[in-house]
């Protein structure tokens, strides 16, 4: 985790592990999900799962031990993913990460009190969801987090 200021003078706030004041951005973080009715026990094994929708390989990444296993299982390329998966995982992403941030209070307000400040996945393995080794990646799983937290502020506004 890391917390720094940029040339624009935004904040920056960087997570990845689930240890930390902000690990509970991480999709491994402890927080169930229920989506559709299932309840999962991360958002790590949601999305992991949602690559083989409809299979008992599904179902086998939602009885995962952990999320570390769900990931492994869902990156292992032995099973074809589904055809429509790269124009479907963003909103993938997003439905998990709504819901987690719909059914835990502390992680909502978590969110919240990030302000404007600027939210990052600090991985280097990872150009797409995170920031990859150059700092230059794609971060969605940064940009989704703010999209919610725009959306919560939206309805807050509304209500």
């Amino acid at each position: 985790m890391c917390r720094r200021n940029t040339k624009e003078g935004a904040v920056t706030v960087c997570f990845y592990s689930t240890r930390g004041p902000f690990g509970c951005f991480s999709n491994f973080s402890a927080h169930p999900v229920e989506i559709d009715g299932v309840t999962w026990p991360t958002t790590e094994h949601y999305f992991q799962a949602q690559k083989f929708s409809g299979t008992a390989h599904a179902g086998e990444i939602r009885r995962a031990r952990s999320p570390m296993v769900a990931a492994r299982m869902g990156r292992s390329r032995q099973r074809p993913l589904r055809k429509d998966w790269e124009s479907v995982k963003d909103e993938i992403m997003r439905r998990a990460v709504l819901a987690k941030i719909r059914q835990h209070q502390e992680v909502r307000e978590l969110l919240l009190g990030t302000g404007e400040e600027v939210l990052v996945e600090d991985t280097t393995t990872d150009q797409y969801w995170g920031c990859g080794s150059d700092g230059k990646g794609r971060n969605r799983l940064g940009q989704i987090l703010m999209e919610v937290r725009d959306l919560l502020r939206g309805e807050a506004l509304k209500a």
